[in-house]
């Protein structure tokens, strides 16, 4: 447990911190699901609807220094080429 007073609010930051990582992420798992299973389901159209969506998702995380900007690159190139694959 923090003693000084800084550093019990520094406790307090990070836990807020720590809930706002934890909502995005869950948020950034469900939009790449829900992709997922679009493109299992061979459903190209919804997927390229909702493709934009994850673009935004995974560029949010990014900014914020959720996610590495070589990861989000990589998954969105991914994304692309499965979405193509299922024409």
């Amino acid at each position: 447990m923090p003693i000084t007073t800084s550093a019990k609010k520094a406790l307090r930051g990070s836990r807020r911190k720590r809930e706002m990582n934890l909502r995005q992420k869950k948020v950034i798992t469900d939009t790449v699901k829900k992709l997922r299973k679009l493109i299992s389901e061979k459903n190209q159209k919804e997927a390229k609807a909702l493709f934009s969506q994850v673009q935004k998702v995974l560029d949010k995380g990014a900014k914020t220094g959720l996610l590495k900007a070589n990861t989000v690159a990589r998954k969105k190139s991914r994304f692309v080429t499965m979405i193509k694959k299922i024409a």
